[in-house]
């Protein structure tokens, strides 16, 4: 059977999906980045924050438009990729035997963090997803710890995707006003280095201390929501797991949208 990688997706702007862009040109081919269609994604997204491990599982989970003030167009979208129920069960009895607690959200849909990416990469939709929640308050090596429990499921050609991005200052986004073009920010690209160089070289333990120990971490990441799903991908990649960067590009100035690839 075929091994799948774990992939860390940044989303960007649920935009992404109307407005073309260098991120939407890579995620419109993601699939033919891999070797096989997948039996079922799991994605660990950004929008899904719960206190304890939360994990999809109604069969036909709904697509959430978890965002306000887009075009019309956004809200007529929809990605009604089938849940997989089982497949939510064997992940809960898999994190609790590892002495993970989860919880099985039988209403739980898709937020844009999981049906944005998988719209452009997997459009007819024919894939079953599982979304699985992050936790704010956790620490890195507890969503490190989780993405090594879900690694498994590799195996059985199950792909595993971290979905945030790899810099995340809404403010400085919205402060700065700058066009879709504008040149990246040097304490944007010093954060995009450091990290770079910590995953290239498997430094992981740097990795997960790079929003204290990193150049400007806190700068590029206030909040941890969206930079959380990277380690959960970093882990489920492996302990000898490689890291390849598959696509970098800054969104006005502030927000990078890099994807990588751990196997």
């Amino acid at each position: 059977m075929t091994r799948q990688p774990s992939l860390f997706l940044s989303h960007g702007s649920p935009m992404i999906v109307l407005d073309k862009s260098p991120a939407r040109t890579f995620l419109e081919g993601l699939a033919e980045e891999l070797s096989s269609k997948p039996e079922a994604i799991v994605v660990i997204s950004a929008h899904y924050d719960a206190p304890v491990t939360s994990i999809t599982s109604g069969l036909h989970p709904s697509t959430i438009y978890d965002f306000g003030s887009f075009p019309p167009a956004l809200y007529e979208m929809v990605y009604p990729a089938p849940g997989a129920p089982d497949l939510a069960k064997r992940i809960q009895n898999m994190l609790q035997s590892a002495g993970l607690p989860s919880r099985l959200d039988s209403e739980g849909g898709f937020d844009h963090g999981t049906w944005t990416p998988l719209l452009l990469a997997w459009p007819a939709a024919d894939i079953p997803v599982v979304q699985i929640s992050i936790n704010e308050r956790g620490s890195p090596q507890s969503h490190y710890d989780l993405g090594i429990q879900l690694g498994t499921l590799r195996d059985e050609n199950i792909l595993i995707v971290g979905s945030g991005s790899m810099t995340h200052n809404l403010s400085a986004f919205f402060r700065g006003d700058f066009s879709h073009n504008a040149p990246t920010e040097p304490w944007v690209l010093e954060f995009l280095d450091w990290l770079e160089t910590k995953l290239i070289s498997g430094d992981r333990a740097a990795v997960l201390r790079a929003i204290n120990e990193g150049p400007y971490g806190s700068d590029n990441h206030p909040t941890m929501d969206h930079i959380l799903p990277l380690f959960v991908a970093l882990g489920a990649g492996g302990v000898e797991g490689k890291a390849h960067k598959m696509h970098h590009s800054v969104d006005h100035a502030v927000l990078a949208m890099d994807m990588w690839r751990f196997d």
